[in-house]
This record gives structure tokens, sequence and C-alpha cells, in this order.
């Protein structure tokens, strides 16, 4: 039952994922003999963002077209991808892109970090300046 309580809302944000894939989905599509022709698009671009004490989740759209959720579990440090698609309803439906623990990634200091200053080199002026302890604490001034 805690299981269901806990990630209940992740099956309503996938739903409500799904429902705006859908509804991108055209009414009355052509006859299977007409050129098909995709229609621009018409409405802006919209991307959105929440979170709880727990959970953070982003919703946009990818080069496709489709609908892209991201939703980062900020206590056990997973994350997890899905794309919704419209169209026909041969091409409708939503997957899982990706997932994975990210509770190492964090603890990373830099990857492919193409910053003018590296942490390391920073963290080693602040304690020579004297603003960090060795340790790595503030040093009340």
């Amino acid at each position: 039952m805690r299981t269901l309580e806990t990630h209940g809302w992740i099956l309503a944000a996938g739903l409500a994922l799904a429902a705006i894939g859908l509804a991108q989905a055209p009414q009355n599509p052509p006859p299977t003999n007409a050129p098909t022709q995709r229609p621009a698009l018409t409405t802006p671009t919209v991307a959105n963002a929440d979170s709880n004490n727990r959970m953070i989740a982003v919703t946009g759209m990818d080069i496709t077209g489709s609908s892209i959720l991201y939703l980062v579990d900020t206590v056990n440090y997973r994350l997890a991808i899905y794309q919704a698609t419209g169209g026909s309803e041969s091409t409708q439906g939503i997957k899982l892109v990706g997932a994975r623990r990210i509770d190492l990634d964090m603890q990373l200091d830099g990857l492919n970090d193409k910053s003018t200053y590296k942490y390391k080199d920073l963290r080693e002026q602040f304690v020579k300046k004297g603003l960090l302890s060795p340790s790595g604490e503030p040093v009340n001034q």
C-alpha cells in the first residue's frame, strides 16, 4: 500500500503526459490515399516544472514533437525519462526512454567540465584564502 501511495503521483504524471500526447493527435486524420502533410505547430512549445519534497517533474517537447517527462527522485537519487507520442492510433503511446540511479553522479566533482576553473582548483584557492577549512567547512569571518 505504501508503494502505491508513494508512486501513485508518478502514474498520474505519466497519464497526464499521455493525455497531452493524445490531445495533439489529429482528430480527423486524412484518408490513407491523401498525401500526408504535417501541420504547422500553432501552439507555442511550453515546458513546465513542478516539485514537492521528494520529486521534481519537468515536461517539454523533444525535437520530434513528442512530449517528454523527466522525473527526478531527490530522496533516492533516481532519474526517469518518458516520451509520449500522438498521431494515429497505431503510433500513440508512452514509453520509458531511460532510467538511472544518480546518487554517484551527484558525488562527482566534474565530468566533461569545460569551466575556466575546476572545482579542486577553486577549493584549493578558497582554503589558501582562509574561506574554507581544509576539511571543506566554511570559515566564519
